[in-house]
């Protein structure tokens, strides 16, 4: 009786929305789904057992097809831009209407689950998409459903990813025949045209980060480990500065790689699974994430010999952003439920690809909040379309491409959860040293691990730290497993004038970024470099 009772209310809810499909696969299984993607030719099985799929033309994120509807809700709560680009009402509603009956006759399937591994404040999500793979990538990406959850769902985020539907700029009113438009008044995405999957990911993540902060919960573009006395790690980062690969410590519990948020009682994942970046992937480095390349994972555009059917991790000919997603339960020890106390470390990751940020240091709250802000990487290439070379680039709280609000309600929360946890932050420099990119090396992987253990073990609280003027940061002199020459980024150049020169240039880019952010107090801006 109970089925029959859940399957007239799902059927009431497909009516509601408006689609017509000739038939609908529902939370499948993961043999299912990797069966029916390799029938029709989604995909193949690789040595590992992991299904590897192609996603065509798009093996990255689309920043210039992403739009925000433009309404009541979103007019003064919105921070519009080039990130956060306008797009009018009743243009999405006839998109969403030609999405609809593109859709009628075909088959569809559909993942019902939730984002938020916190009760109190977890998101329905239902995800339709008419391909097999991409039903995988979201039923090991997202917190699945228990049978009796999944009985009684009703989703209040529906995404609607249909990649054969192709729009048409001049009628529909987007940027290319690809788009991703989020209507957050009706809880409502629709992607198009693009196979990437990271897309669903990062638009579910968008809305997130919308709608916590009016429920007085951070939102973070993070990942978060826990120690075996339960001290929790929070570390930030945009793609590439090396959150999945840090954060997958085998003397730590994993949280999440990716997504979380803060509430009053600690922190909880986004998410149920991990997206990792696998190009030069190496089992020696990344034990963890080589290990969970195994059946029911999906790889994104890794090239597979063809007669091995042997993953290759070094091959960028088709992308430098090969992914991996596979779900949490695939790290050993992971957290599940996914969620943490309140950190008592944070983070702060980025690639500088100038050489010049010192590999480590210990920063203020001032000076969080100012870095919080900055967001400064250097865009790894892949990532994003056009991006063939590491890029220095700026992008507000870590994730600006995700982050609908203004920048200072983030940091004005991240500010306040630092003073009420005393909780202490530091920014380790994952790029360049000796030089810039092309010139220099990438600081080796064994030096970053040393240092983020140095920082969530206490290792430095009894080490002298001397003061970088030119950017403004406190810099150990030492640290366990480091070479201490390092620790001060000019010992490691030729040309010493150069690197005072480069230095100096990034000081600036970091003042002239900060110059936007206007409603940002003089305190936080005077913790940043200064020219």
């Amino acid at each position: 009786m109970s089925e029959t009772k859940s399957t007239a209310k799902f059927n009431s809810q497909i009516t509601a929305f408006g689609i017509n499909p000739s038939k609908i696969y529902r939370n499948l299984p993961v043999e299912k789904l990797v069966e029916i993607a390799v029938e029709k030719n989604e995909g193949m099985i690789t040595s590992t057992g992991s299904l590897s799929v192609k996603t065509g033309r798009y093996t990255g994120r689309s920043p210039d097809d992403r739009f925000i509807v433009f309404d009541d809700l979103t007019h003064d709560k919105v921070h519009w831009g080039k990130v956060n680009k306008r797009f009018p009402t009743e243009t999405f509603e006839k998109l969403s209407n030609k999405m609809k009956k593109f859709v009628e006759g075909k088959e569809l399937f559909i993942f019902d689950g939730f984002v938020g591994a916190d009760p109190e404040n977890r998101l329905p999500i239902r995800i339709i998409n008419d391909h097999a793979w991409q039903s995988l990538f979201a039923h090991q990406l997202f917190i699945r459903p228990s049978a009796a959850e999944l009985e009684d769902h009703e989703p209040e985020l529906t995404v609607i990813c249909i990649n054969d539907f192709e729009a048409i700029p001049e009628i529909d009113g987007t940027a290319s025949n690809a788009f991703i438009l989020i209507n957050l008044s009706r809880k409502l995405v629709l992607i198009g045209a693009s196979n990437y999957a990271g897309e669903i990911k990062k638009s579910i993540f968008s809305v997130m980060n919308f709608i916590l902060p009016s429920k007085g919960v951070f939102p973070m573009h993070c990942s978060a480990n826990i120690g075996k006395d339960g001290d929790t790690a929070l570390f930030f980062g945009l793609s590439g500065t090396g959150k999945t690969s840090l954060s997958a410590d085998p003397e730590r519990m994993l949280v999440g790689d990716d997504e979380h948020g803060w509430s009053d009682k600690g922190i909880f994942n986004f998410e149920g699974g991990c997206y990792a970046k696998c190009i030069n992937l190496k089992e020696e480095h990344e034990p963890q994430i080589w290990n969970a390349i195994k059946t029911g994972a999906v790889l994104e555009n890794v090239v597979i010999d063809k007669e091995s059917l042997k993953p290759d991790f070094n091959d960028y000919s088709l992308t430098e952003n090969t992914r991996a997603a596979y779900p949490l339960n695939y790290i050993p020890g992971a957290v599940v439920p996914s969620v943490g106390g309140n950190p008592k470390v944070i983070i702060f990751l980025t690639a500088d690809a100038m050489g010049v940020l010192p590999p480590l240091s210990k920063l203020s709250r001032d000076g969080a909040m100012f870095h919080f802000v900055s967001g400064y990487t250097s865009k790894i290439a892949g990532t994003e379309r056009g991006i063939k070379e590491p890029k220095a680039a700026f992008s507000k709280c870590f994730a600006a491409p995700f982050m609908p609000r203004l920048a200072s309600v983030y940091a004005k929360m991240l500010g306040e959860k630092i003073s009420k946890h005393n909780t202490v932050v530091y920014l380790i420099n994952t790029g360049w040293s000796g030089g810039p990119y092309g010139v220099g090396e990438r600081i080796k992987i064994e030096y970053s691990r040393a240092m983020v253990t140095a920082a969530i073990t206490g290792s430095l609280d009894i080490v002298k730290f001397s003061h970088n003027e030119i950017f403004n940061l406190d810099v150990p002199t030492e640290c366990p497993g480091v070479p201490s020459e390092i620790l001060d980024p000019r010992n490691t150049w030729i040309d010493k004038d150069t690197y005072d020169l480069s230095a100096k240039k990034l000081s600036q880019m970091f003042v002239d970024n900060f110059r936007r952010f206007e409603d940002i107090s003089d305190e936080i801006r005077l913790a940043g470099p200064r020219i």
